[in-house]
């Protein structure tokens, strides 16, 4: 018989992909939106859409009706933690059977970023819920990279403040994938599980430049910048201090070594390696030549 999921966070990255690599299967997708001015691109991907704010769980109880599995990924924020577990609550007063969440590479207790802290949160809670559950932790996204397309472009150079750490990428694609995999298989096979996701190898920013390069074909280069240089470009370019702060205490953890290892779940639950660098920047081409 076939299923009804609910998609949270349907206007982000991962779950745009997830609704594109569910679509045709015999899941039926709903999507959750808190702004009725963008469901008619969630509802071109094939999802029933619902409005509703993940901040107030009088506006949840009509979404979750009926539903037997939710795709759980709350906006990053200091409020994460209480989306999530309004989630959860709407999620077993419908009699929701699973909740696959999308958490955080390195969600602790004493990670060296509020996410990861804030995340370890909503993990614990996920895993008493006495619902079936999985955990995904994914490592830094390719698509990040996208955020330096109008740099790479205008500059042929793109500036973080990594310096030369070596990190073990994935592209939202594969955490897409295995979202949809875990899914697909049904309540059981993943219940209990938390998976790390990273990408093939870990590598440094000079070597995803020469990645860019070779798939441009133009000389792209890494400048690494101090942390108060980015956190005053974010800032100008709107990010709120929340997030610039928390992106600059993932960027000081990558700066110790924290983020250079790798993991084989995507292999595991897909049953091929994860994408690599460079078949994300021949993928993207099109976005690093104009900007966009």
């Amino acid at each position: 018989m076939s299923r009804n999921v609910l998609i949270t966070g349907a206007t982000g990255t991962v779950s745009t992909l997830l609704m594109e690599a569910l679509r045709g299967t015999d899941l039926n997708l709903r999507a959750l939106v808190r702004d009725e001015s963008r469901a008619a691109a969630v509802r071109e991907r094939g999802a029933e859409v619902f409005v509703g704010d993940l901040g107030d769980p009088r506006t949840l109880p009509a979404a979750f009706e009926g539903v037997q599995d939710v795709w759980l990924l709350p906006p990053n924020g200091p409020r994460a933690p209480e989306h999530s577990s309004n989630v959860l609550w709407a999620a077993r007063r419908a009699g929701a059977e699973r909740v696959v969440r999308l958490s955080a590479v390195g969600s602790a207790h004493d990670a060296p970023t509020r996410s990861g802290r804030l995340h370890a949160l909503s993990d614990h809670e996920i895993e008493r819920s006495g619902l079936r559950w999985t955990i995904l932790r994914p490592h830094w996204f390719m698509q990040n990279l996208l955020n330096e397309a109008g740099d790479i472009a205008g500059t042929g150079t793109f500036a973080l403040n990594i310096g030369p750490a070596r990190i073990g990428m994935i592209d939202a694609r594969d955490i897409a994938a295995c979202g949809a995999r875990v899914l697909l298989d049904g309540p059981d096979r993943h219940h209990g599980r938390t998976y790390t996701l990273t990408g093939p190898r870990s590598v440094t920013f000079d070597e995803v430049a020469g990645d860019l390069s070779a798939a441009l074909g133009r000389p792209i280069a890494y400048l690494p910048v101090s942390d108060d240089a980015k956190r005053k470009s974010l800032l100008d370019a709107g990010v709120p201090a929340w997030i610039a702060d928390m992106l600059e205490e993932y960027a000081q953890a990558y700066v110790t070594g924290w983020g250079d290892f790798t993991t084989d779940a995507v292999a595991e639950i897909l049953g091929r390696a994860p994408r690599d660098v460079a078949s994300f920047a021949r993928d993207h081409a099109g976005a690093f030549t104009s900007g966009r």
